[in-house]
This record gives C-alpha cells, sequence and structure tokens, in this order.
C-alpha cells in the first residue's frame, strides 16, 4: 500500500494517509483503520482517484460524515475515500438547489429554509452528507430524499459518471439503486424545493429538529437509528416494551432515551456493538416473531 499512497501523493488529489483510524470519522466512535485514506479536493480529483484504484485494481469504498455506519475493529481493506471539503458546494437558483455530495445535511436544511424553500424541513436533525443521503434515501417525520431529489450525479465504480433522475435511483424505504446493482458515489444532487412562507418553513424545521435533540440521545456517540422500522411495528417500541433499554455489553448500550439507538458509552468496540444487535435480533424474534434487519451500515473485515 506504500507505493499507492505515493502514487496518490504525487498525483496531487488531496489528503492522503495510511492506516488512519476510522474511529475519528464515524459518529459513533468506533473503528479501526483503513489501509489507505483519501480526501479528494474536488471533483476532479476524486474521479482522478478512483482511476488510479482502479487501475491498480484495489478495493475501495466512499464514506461522507461517518453516520449510520459501524466499521469493524480490525479495519477496512484497500482505500476509504471520505467526501468532505472539496465536494460541498452549493448552487441555489429560484427552487431549485445543486449541492455537492460532501455537504453537510443537516447545514443544507437550515440554509435553504431560511431562504423560504420548503421541502427539506424533515432532514434538519439527519447528521450525514448529502451523498450518503441520498445513496440510502435518508428520511424522517414522514418524508424521505426521494420526495425533493429531481436528479443525481453519480461516479460510479467503473469510473463512469452519469446523472440518474429520482426515478431512475429506484428509491425505496431506505434503499436506492446505488446499494444494489449499481454501486457509486453521490458527487453532486439537484433538490426541487417549494417557494414559501420563511417563517412557517423555519418555525418547522426547528421543531423538528428539537424532536430529535429531545427524543434522540446525540449526547452520546451514536450511529443513528440501529435497525428498520418492521412495518407497521416500529423498532424502538418493540426494543422497549421488550425491556430492553439501557441493556449493556462492553462499552455499547441501548440507549435509555430512544431504544432504536446504540450509544457508545465508554470507548465501545464495534464487536460490542454487533453483540447487542444480535441480542436484541433474537430478544425480538423470541418474544414477537418479527426479524429486525439492520439499518446502520455494518463493514470492514471480519
Amino acid at each position: 500500500m506504500n507505493a499507492l499512497k505515493q502514487r496518490l501523493e504525487q498525483a496531487n488529489i488531496g489528503l492522503v494517509k495510511e492506516n488512519e483510524p476510522l474511529k475519528n470519522h464515524t459518529t459513533i466512535k468506533i473503528g479501526g483503520p483503513a489501509e489507505v485514506f483519501v480526501i479528494p479536493k474536488d471533483v476532479d480529483s476524486l474521479k482522478q482517484v478512483i482511476n488510479i484504484l482502479r487501475e491498480e485494481n484495489v478495493m475501495w469504498r466512499a464514506i461522507g460524515r461517518g453516520s449510520n455506519l459501524l466499521v469493524s475493529d480490525k479495519g477496512i481493506d484497500g482505500v476509504v475515500i471520505k467526501l468532505g471539503e472539496g465536494l460541498d458546494t452549493i448552487d441555489i437558483k429560484d427552487n431549485e438547489v445543486l449541492v455537492g455530495g460532501g455537504y453537510p445535511l443537516i447545514k443544507l436544511a437550515m440554509l435553504v429554509s431560511k431562504q423560504g424553500l420548503s421541502g427539506l424541513q424533515f432532514a434538519s436533525g439527519i447528521p450525514g452528507s448529502v451523498g450518503g443521503a441520498v445513496y440510502m434515501n435518508a428520511g424522517a417525520h414522514g418524508s424521505d430524499i426521494s420526495k425533493v431529489l429531481k436528479k443525481a450525479h453519480i461516479l460510479f465504480n467503473d469510473g463512469t459518471m452519469e446523472w440518474l433522475t429520482s426515478e431512475e435511483m429506484q428509491f425505496s424505504y431506505r434503499t436506492s439503486i446505488l446499494q444494489k446493482e449499481r454501486p457509486g458515489i453521490c458527487i453532486e444532487a439537484v433538490f426541487e424545493l417549494l417557494k414559501g412562507d420563511k417563517d412557517e418553513i423555519v418555525k418547522e424545521m426547528l421543531k423538528n429538529k428539537d424532536y430529535r435533540r429531545d427524543t434522540q440521545p446525540w449526547n452520546y456517540p451514536c450511529a443513528g437509528s440501529i435497525f428498520r422500522n418492521p412495518l407497521p411495528n416500529y423498532a424502538g417500541k418493540l426494543i422497549e416494551v421488550a425491556g430492553l433499554k439501557g441493556y449493556q455489553i462492553g462499552g455499547a448500550q441501548i440507549s435509555e432515551m430512544h431504544a432504536n439507538f446504540i450509544v457508545n458509552v465508554g470507548d465501545a468496540k464495534a464487536q460490542d456493538v454487533l453483540d447487542l444487535i444480535e441480542h436484541v435480533q433474537h430478544t425480538i424474534f423470541d418474544l414477537y416473531e418479527v426479524k429486525m434487519h439492520t439499518e446502520v451500515e455494518i463493514i470492514g473485515r471480519k
């Protein structure tokens, strides 16, 4: 990997590190090292990185702000590409917003709301990036990305780029085509919003933000919702009724505030979280014969 690191550094594509601890780049503060860690300085640099990795036949994956992500204690083989500065541009024209995949979703929701544009109030408490939100069709408060996305600019694993419409993204509950048959990175997105009363829009956004702050444990490192809702049931309610709030393995604990969150209460390991997930799955199935599927993405060496 040292030769690859040198080639990437010589290409002047941005920040390049070896054996970077990914706990520094996830909201739950868990994760072993990435063999090589890259933050491209712009879209052209990102394309160059992908081309180099394809030529070198090296595995890679992209991350955003590290929410909704659980990285193995043993780390990740290959290269981890973080979308951040350089892919966080924004351009607003009338009711359309063109924004880079590395732009923080909360910041975007606040910005457009204050300009009297409605549609992203639901996202005011989702601590991810635009690219990650598009990738997983992030949602809350009865809405999601599919409701407002007009099109997304995707860099596919083979190095090709293409704009996909919202329909072509094949959105469903917390899922898009990027998780299925066409893996890739959302490098830009165009949102089509509605013009409205700025004061009312900001009021709704702040209400949603306050609700998440008051009901979800953001005072501890966490990865967001751990399980998908097994509709018509709700994951948090099932876990709470099963008496599992506060249940702890190692440094990982089922939140006492919201049972669909696992929080890092003290140097938790990924294995602690995985053991806790398995315990919840077994308990809920034994009690209710309901299968609990994870919403958090679990990656890295086994």
